[in-house]
């Protein structure tokens, strides 16, 4: 019986066990950080397959996917995570072990795009500071929340991939905005079919209206933002975040807001999360803010969760999954099948 093991929660469990399991080859548990350790060591030594978050700062270090972790997973094959994240996961330490990773990219591209586009919008209307304003005070000057349009104003997208390049068409179609963007892997020819005009990352700041940022936290990202790009941008321009927390700087982007040197922030992702309550940009008035629920839609569930489950039983199957992070990693993951599952993978890299 293969075996598959998620961590604490998934956003629709009954749907994404019905589709793993329909064919009763395929066993699948849990296992959560309230558990004392050899009950997790002997769940972990079994599996096959581990489905885990995807954000670092949502799991105990215990949990991160890293070279302890797969010390204690003689038989694992893959891991894989909820989202389009997978900073929980080391990469490099899987693929040195054989171990395929994958995540559900695109799969909630829609929902995450719409809430950024929401966020932008919410903003530049000041619908949160005057919707709070109408309720507290009976002599409301509704001329005091005058504000802007953001048809045809500068889009600046950091980060170009599925949840990114939604954005840049929605923001180019229904808004006529221009739209920026900056990613090292993508050349001017593939972002022009993304609807955005590739530049520098210092152009974008100075020339953005919106700087959104839809990457995810690595090497390169880590602390992508701070006082110095905040200073660069300009003073009218909203820094919106859909990322990942640890991006930018929060202490920064907070100081920033204090001088005036931006127009707000929408924020969905946190260095904690969530954050305290008594965190210091939740204070200001011109600071959207939400706990990481931009993907949280009921059809953004339901289609990750299925596609994580139809992908799961691809792997399991020795197929080569649709969205693989690691695709190097195949001839060691394929030697590593055959010797587990006893019989030959039958895929490769497409």
């Amino acid at each position: 019986m293969k075996q598959v093991c998620y961590f604490e929660r998934l956003l629709d469990a009954a749907l994404f066990a019905r589709t793993l399991t329909q064919d009763g080859d395929i066993a699948l548990t849990r296992i959560d950080r309230e558990m004392n350790d050899t009950a997790v060591t002997d769940a972990l030594a079994m599996v096959h397959g581990y489905h885990t978050r995807g954000s670092r700062s949502l799991i105990p270090a215990h949990f991160v996917i890293d070279r302890d972790f797969i010390a204690r997973c003689p038989n694992l094959l893959a891991v894989c995570t909820g989202g389009a994240g997978y900073d929980s996961i080391d990469v490099e330490d899987c693929s040195e072990a054989g171990i395929l990773v994958a995540n559900q990219a695109g799969l909630n591209a829609q929902a995450v795009a719409e809430h950024a586009v929401a966020m932008m919008l919410c903003l530049t209307k000041k619908i949160a500071q005057v919707n709070q304003a109408l309720r507290r005070d009976p002599d409301l000057d509704r001329f005091a929340y005058r504000n802007d349009d953001i048809f045809g104003q500068t889009l600046g997208v950091v980060g170009l991939g599925h949840i990114g390049a939604r954005v840049a068409e929605i923001c180019q179609t229904a808004f006529g905005m221009t739209v920026l963007a900056t990613h090292p892997r993508l050349n001017p020819d593939q972002a022009a079919q993304r609807n955005a005009t590739l530049v520098a990352f210092p152009e974008l700041l100075e020339k953005a209206d919106f700087v959104l940022v839809s990457c995810g936290l690595n090497d390169e990202t880590r602390g992508m933002f701070g006082a110095a790009e905040f200073a660069r941008m300009k003073p009218s321009a909203y820094f919106i975040t859909i990322g990942r927390g640890g991006i930018h700087d929060e202490d920064a982007l907070a100081r920033a807001l204090q001088a005036g040197q931006l127009a707000g922030a929408g924020l969905d992702v946190w260095r904690q999360e969530p954050p305290p309550i008594d965190h210091p940009l939740l204070a200001f008035d011109n600071v959207l803010a939400s706990p990481h629920i931009a993907a949280l839609t009921h059809q953004s569930a339901q289609k990750a969760m299925k596609g994580a489950a139809i992908q799961w039983r691809q792997i399991l199957n020795g197929e080569f999954p649709p969205r693989c992070v690691n695709p190097n990693v195949w001839p060691k993951f394929a030697e590593r099948f055959e010797a587990i599952m006893g019989r030959p993978a039958s895929g490769h890299p497409g």
